[in-house]
This record gives C-alpha cells, structure tokens and sequence, in this order.
C-alpha cells in the first residue's frame, strides 16, 4: 500500500493516462512504455503539441502569482498531473509562504509522485479524486483540514476539461465547484480548441490518438465560446480568455504566425 491507501497494483500501466502523457510532452520521465508510445504518436502527428504544453504551464505559473498577489491564500488544484518544477505551491510560495494548496487528481500514480514532489513543504496536501465527483472532493478532509470555504479559494482546472466528454456534462461540474466558494473566489482555467488547426487533418488524428489507443480519458476540443461557458458566475479579469501567452505576459508577444500554432485558451475569472 501507498501513504494515499490505495495499492500499487491500482496504476494502469496498460492504457495510456493523459496526465503521464503531459509529463512526456513537457520533457518529464515519469512516465511509461504506453504513455510514451501515444505521446509520440501526438507529436508526430502534430508537433504542436509540445509548444502547447510547454505555453500552457506558464500561463499556470503566471495566472498563480497573479492569484496571490490579488490575496488569494488557499488553493484547489484538481488534476495536477505529475508534479513538474516548479509545481502550484513553488510558486505561490514564492508570493506568500502562508497559501495553503490542496492537490486533486485520478492517477495513483500522481499520488506516488505527490509524496515525494508536492508534500514535502507546509501548508500542502493530496488526495485521490475525480472531478466528475465534486461533493467527494469537496467533502474530502484533507480539503476541509486545508481550505476554508469562508474565505476566497483560488480553484485551478488547468488543461482537464478537455478529458470531459460533453455527456458528463463539464458545465454543470464547474457549477458544482463555482457554488461551493464564497465570493472573491477565483477560477484559473485552461482548455485546449481546435479554433486554430483544421482537425480534418494531422490535428485532428492527433486529438483521436487518446481514443484509438485506448486512453483512460479522451480528448474533446471546445471553442472560444464554450470555454467561455465555464466562467459564468465569474468576472474575467483583463485580458479575458485568451490564448495563453497573450494572458499577461512577462516575454515579448508571440507572433501571429506563432500564435496560430498554440490551440489553447486560458484565464482567470472572481465569482461575483
């Protein structure tokens, strides 16, 4: 058995997981044979991909200090995936040492990795969780023991939307999570589209990958308007949902030859 109570033969090595995966595209080796094989096989097929991930993690970085710069002192992280330096607590830390961050995902793997990556600061804890389950995670005491729901929570969705499938219906999750926090609250969310790649090629064999090779979550693109649905009851803050190197950069703006390479969007929202 792990610290997380669950047994090391609970880790699907047989399928690839999207989380492992996204270790691979961000040049991480906590991955397996499975989770290599499809991920090259994304790459190969849309190259992108690479710049994608690699964009959207800073856009995490910077969405977190901007969080706890406007106050922000406890945060929900839900699908962490492997734990890459620096992780949500790092760089909130960097702002104030007193945020107090809560991990959320599926994989057991994750959990093997968040014992010696994500818990070994203060103010830090993991749990075994779905998002498609809000009251369990919500409900769960390693949240209760870490956040309180009297005080703005800075709830981060950052790129596992697009593993929820329309008939799970997302919108109604995020609504689950959105009425659980008081208001000044934030929503930090990215979300992948194909608002910028024909997907009747190379892109969109890339996105099928995660369902012809059997992955335990596949992939579904959404455009700019219905990402924006995530955010209703949040006020987005300037400049809206945009692709994320346009959200507040600290490097010079990408081109807009290089833009049309990055089929992501990501922002911040208060509740209201």
């Amino acid at each position: 058995m792990t610290d997380q109570g669950f047994s090391v033969e609970e880790i699907d090595t047989g399928r690839p997981h999207p989380a492992r995966m996204y270790d691979y595209y961000l040049g991480g080796k906590d991955n397996y044979e499975v989770d290599r094989e499809a991920a090259q096989r994304v790459i190969d097929l849309f190259p992108d991909i690479v710049t994608m991930a690699q964009g959207n993690r800073q856009f995490m970085h910077r969405a977190v200090r901007y969080m706890v710069d406007s106050g922000i002192r406890q945060i929900i992280d839900i699908g962490t995936g492997i734990p890459t330096v620096p992780n949500t607590h790092q760089v909130a830390h960097e702002v104030s040492p007193e945020v107090r961050v809560a991990y959320v995902d599926n994989d057991p793997i994750v959990a093997t990795y968040a014992g010696a990556h994500l818990l070994g600061a203060g103010n830090t804890g993991f749990l075994l969780g779905d998002l498609r389950d809000p009251q369990s995670i919500l409900g769960h005491p390693t949240i209760r023991e870490l956040i309180d729901f009297d005080q703005p929570v800075g709830l981060m969705l950052v790129a596992i939307l697009h593993f929820i499938r329309d008939d799970e219906d997302p919108a109604g999750l995020v609504a689950a999570y959105r009425d659980a926090l008081p208001a000044g609250s934030h929503l930090l969310l990215s979300h992948t589209t194909g608002d910028f790649h024909r997907l009747d090629g190379d892109a969109g064999e890339a996105r099928d990958v995660y369902r012809d090779k059997g992955a335990t979550a596949t992939l579904t693109l959404r455009s700019h308007e219905e990402v924006l649905g995530f955010f209703d009851g949040f006020a987005l803050v300037e400049p809206g949902l945009v692709q994320p190197p346009l959200w507040r950069p600290d490097e010079p703006v990408p081109t807009e030859e290089e833009l049309a390479h990055v089929g992501f969007y990501g922002g911040v929202g208060i509740k209201r």
